[in-house]
């Protein structure tokens, strides 16, 4: 664990400032090339095996910076919600944008060291591989439900035995609109199987739109504010069928609330 970047105790809002037009108007071209240099620095001090949990949440935070300069802004809430908790957790999250990945270890690592449920082809993206490698992160390949049952389950109980808390994105895509539906149980498995709480996290990142040929890379609306909350945590219980639908409910509620 490292000590944050940010003045983040429990909440954080971005502070009103003066953006200039042109950063506001070339908001997308600004904000990727900030990106960039963050991601490139990041995989250079990857490859010489130098990227460790300091420069994680360094590159996060800057992330964040990098959005508020072009006029984004930030609400994040209730970020002490695990601080308190004795063994690590698995955090459960709807998935909106590649934002996210960027943005919450800045905000999770400081107070409890964690990693990322991915898929298999963020291990090969050029660039970005270096980094997603250095964090060990449990790689899924999505093409097979059932093995990445098991995957999940047997690398994830090694990660938490290991105190490594884990966030997971139960939806099969990454989607503006979050459907319940779509939304499996595997982080309760997880959290159930390995007797660790569950800590939802509800999330707004549409400012970093989705893009067309390259998904990962569309179109940034700084307008948009990113909302962050994180929830209360929860001990799985019998099935997990009711902490399951308290982790919907609050996620279903938070994004009501922020439309």
């Amino acid at each position: 664990m490292t000590a944050n970047l940010l003045p983040v105790t429990n909440d954080y809002h971005t502070l009103p400032r003066l953006t200039s037009g042109l950063f506001r108007r070339q908001a997308t071209a600004f904000f990727y090339a900030q990106v960039f240099m963050i991601v490139l620095k990041a995989s250079r001090l990857a490859k010489k095996g130098r990227y460790g949990n300091a420069q994680w949440i360094k590159s996060s935070i800057n992330t964040l910076k990098a959005l508020e300069s072009v006029g984004g802004r930030f609400d994040i809430e209730n970020v002490a919600a695990h601080a308190m908790l004795a063994s690590p957790c698995v955090f459960i999250a709807n998935h909106m944008s590649v934002l996210e990945t960027f943005i919450l270890p800045g905000l999770i690592q400081p107070q409890r060291d964690v990693t990322f449920v991915v898929k298999a082809s963020l291990i090969d993206y050029p660039l970005f591989r270096h980094v997603m490698r250095s964090r060990n992160p449990i790689v899924v390949g999505r093409a097979n439900p059932r093995q990445d049952l098991r995957t999940v389950l047997e690398e994830g109980q090694k990660r938490l035995n290991s105190q490594v808390s884990i966030v997971i994105f139960p939806q099969t895509t990454r989607s503006i609109e979050f459907e319940p539906g779509d939304f499996n149980t595997l982080g309760i498995k997880l959290a159930k199987r390995a007797r660790v709480p569950v800590v939802p996290i509800a999330l707004k990142t549409d400012a970093w739109g989705l893009g067309g040929k390259l998904k990962d890379f569309g179109k940034i609306r700084p307008a948009k504010t990113v909302h962050i909350c994180f929830g209360e945590p929860l001990r799985v219980k019998g099935s997990g069928k009711e902490e399951h639908r308290i982790v919907v409910d609050f996620i279903t509620s938070k994004l009501k609330e922020w439309h």
